[in-house]
Parts: C-alpha cells; structure tokens; sequence
C-alpha cells in the first residue's frame, strides 16, 4: 500500500469511527439496550456497515465520554445510571438551559428566530389540537422540541453552554429527545411552557424567562425519574418504544 492509500485508508477510518460513535450514541440515548447490556462488536459492524477497526475506535471514544464501560476480556457494556444520577443530571440541564434562556432573553432574539420559534410552537399546538397523544405524530414533536431548545441555546451566545448541555445528555434519558408520549395532559402542560417561554423572550425578560425554562426541565426530569423509582422496566420500555416509534 502506497502512502497515499495509507492516509486515505486512515481518513476512511476516522470518519468511520465518527459516524459509528454517533449512531452508537444517539442508540444509547434512545434507551435502544438496557442497562448493563454487553455490546456485540460484531454484531454491531453488521448494522453499522463498519469494520472492526472504526467500531473500536468509536466504543473507546463513547467509555471516556462515560456512556458505556470496558471490562478487560469482556469487552464493552452499557454503562448503569441509578436514579439519583438522572435527577442530578437534569439539575444541571435545568440550570444551564435556564442560563441560556436569560441570555437569550437580555441579548435579544432575531426577528427571524423569533418568527421560527413561533412557528415551532404553532407545530405543538396543532398536533395537540386533537386533543390526544398520535403516536404517528411524535416524531414530529419530538423534532419540534429539539429545535426550540437548540435555537434558545444557539441564540445564547456562549459556545460552552452548549457544550455541557450535550455533556448533561450523556446520561441516558435526559436527552431532550426523550418524550414519553403517554399523557395527553403532561404532554400538553409541557407544551404551555413553550409558548410562556417564547413571550419571556419576546419581552426580553431575562428573569422569567430563566425560571421558565428551568421549571420546565426540571418538570421533565422529575416526571421521568418518579417513573423509574416506581416501575424501572415499563419506564424504560416506555421510553424506549417512543423513542423508536412503536407502542
């Protein structure tokens, strides 16, 4: 092999360990395995189209990031949460996104993301309008809800919150990407703290809009972890199931 087909080999295989690690990621955070589950390297090649060589290169990357744990001659398994961790984790989410959303409030928000951000919440409205939870519809509200909150952290203007706020998402469940899609009135309280979140930002009240958003992820975090305490496995099952779009 020449040297150029080494370093093009070597660039495949980053990028390789780059969309792996991803996937392997976002499937963590679905609740997709259970925890303490053994990850099978080849099974996962096989669904991942990769190679062994990027698969383990992305499985390290995701043991120092601490989403799963290597044991010497076992291989890799998916790191166990107790409770307590998910509600510190939300703790934290609560108060730098609510950091965020005073920054963003005192900053000012465009016209334009203010007129998206409207729009994102007119989406809420009408899929809740039915006045039940579709379950054909979650995906599309899930997909609303990452981006009101990713547009309020962008807006925020500090690179670093961002950062620990994906940090904080590590924790399995605490992603924002976890909706469990089984109460029309969680579901649709949850969906009013939106539209008060936006006025706050729109008045470019700082204050309020902080404590918005801060209840409102502790809210979620709350709900979640008063679910696992009572009945762990539906509450996993539940969530994973939504994530993955079957009920």
């Amino acid at each position: 092999m020449t040297s150029l087909d080494q370093v093009s080999a070597n660039t495949a295989d980053v990028t390789s360990a780059d969309a792996a690690a991803t996937a392997i990621r976002e499937m963590i955070l679905e609740g997709r395995f259970a925890p303490g589950e053994r990850l099978h390297q080849d099974q996962l090649a096989e669904i991942l189209g990769v190679s062994r060589t990027p698969l383990r290169t992305a499985l390290a990357r995701l043991a120092q990031d601490g989403l799963i744990d290597y044991e010497p001659n076992r291989g890799y398994r998916i790191r166990r949460f107790l409770v307590t961790d998910i509600r510190q984790a939300f703790t934290v989410r609560a108060n730098l996104e609510g950091l965020a959303c005073r920054l963003a409030a005192e900053a000012g928000l465009s016209q334009g993301q203010l007129a998206r951000m409207e729009a994102l919440v007119d989406e809420g409205d009408a899929i809740l309008s039915v006045g039940r939870l579709d379950p054909d519809q979650l995906p599309a509200y899930r997909r609303m809800n990452v981006e009101f909150h990713e547009t309020i952290i962008g807006a925020a203007g500090n690179r670093w919150i961002g950062r620990f706020v994906h940090q904080s998402h590590n924790v399995p469940l605490v992603s924002d990407r976890v909706i469990l899609w089984d109460d029309f009135e969680v579901i649709h309280r949850s969906h009013d703290d939106h539209r008060r979140i936006l006025k706050a930002l729109g008045d470019r009240d700082g204050t309020r809009a902080q404590n918005l958003m801060s209840e409102h992820v502790i809210f979620a975090g709350q709900l979640l972890a008063d679910r696992l305490e009572a009945d762990p496995e539906a509450a996993l099952r539940q969530a994973s199931q939504a994530q993955a779009g079957h009920f």
